[in-house]
């Protein structure tokens, strides 16, 4: 496949933009501006957050403990704190998803030497229960290839952080457990759950590897570490509440 020009990665970024502001939903992007490596689909990515004023988060996880991570820039308007009220027709989807965030105290800029792992987690100030919105502005999920969807902020939606502790260190995130309610019911319930297994993983290469190209990680941002609960889909109007007992816990209700 030929390399997308920088015009076209920029009219893919454009497109994406428009139909979250619109809710105009897209079949696809068009052939000449559909990513068609990662590489691509980062730039588009991290064109269209730097069109919303930057990253203020990410998003990553892997589908397996050994597996690459892929990461997503977060824009501040997609970033809530908990409790959060949210109208259902900002969303294609509501896929709701039970994570721990880390929200870095001192930031981790770019450098020649990687960091390593102690020198990550001494810049984290807190871990906190949170819940993300997975959507798409394609207008069927998943209907498009892997890497139009990493285009698309990896299906991001929203991210509500909730409360969480500062004196997080003694906190293992494979041993924790976790219950998503949808309203009264309780949806899921496990001990761990994140696919990618320990997620002080996906903060080691995002600060080495996935934040490259917003120039590293700043103080304040707000990491989402992967679904402890796969996507599990709801209908509105409902309250989503996700429960850490060691962390905290989180609450959106969509109206």
């Amino acid at each position: 496949m030929t390399s997308v020009t920088e015009t076209d990665l920029s009219a893919a970024a454009d497109l994406l933009l428009d139909a979250r502001r619109t809710g105009a939903w897209l079949t696809e992007l068009p052939e000449s501006a559909r990513p068609g490596s990662l590489d691509e689909a980062y730039a588009i990515q991290d064109l269209l957050v730097r069109r919303k004023g930057g990253a203020a988060g990410w998003k990553v996880g892997a589908p397996s403990p050994t597996a690459e991570p892929i990461r997503g820039a977060l824009a501040s308007d997609t970033i809530h704190e908990s409790p959060a009220r949210l109208p259902a027709t900002s969303f294609n989807v509501i896929g709701a998803e039970a994570e721990l965030v880390y929200r870095f105290a001192s930031p981790l800029p770019l450098r020649d030497r990687p960091y390593d792992l102690e020198e990550v987690l001494a810049a984290v100030g807190s871990v906190h229960a949170a819940i993300e919105i997975a959507d798409t502005r394609y207008k069927v999920w998943k209907s498009v290839d892997q890497f139009s969807q990493i285009a698309d902020q990896t299906s991001h939606g929203v991210l509500v952080v909730g409360t969480g502790k500062t004196d997080w260190r003694g906190i293992e995130p494979v041993n924790e457990p976790v219950t998503l309610w949808v309203d009264d019911r309780r949806e899921f319930e496990t001990i761990g759950g994140n696919s990618a297994g320990d997620p002080r993983r996906m903060l080691l290469w995002l600060a080495n590897v996935g934040s490259r190209g917003q120039g590293g990680i700043k103080a304040g941002d707000r990491v989402t570490s992967g679904s402890t609960c796969g996507t599990i889909f709801v209908k509105a109007p409902c309250r989503l509440t996700a429960e850490f007992p060691g962390v905290g816990k989180a609450v959106l209700d969509i109206v």
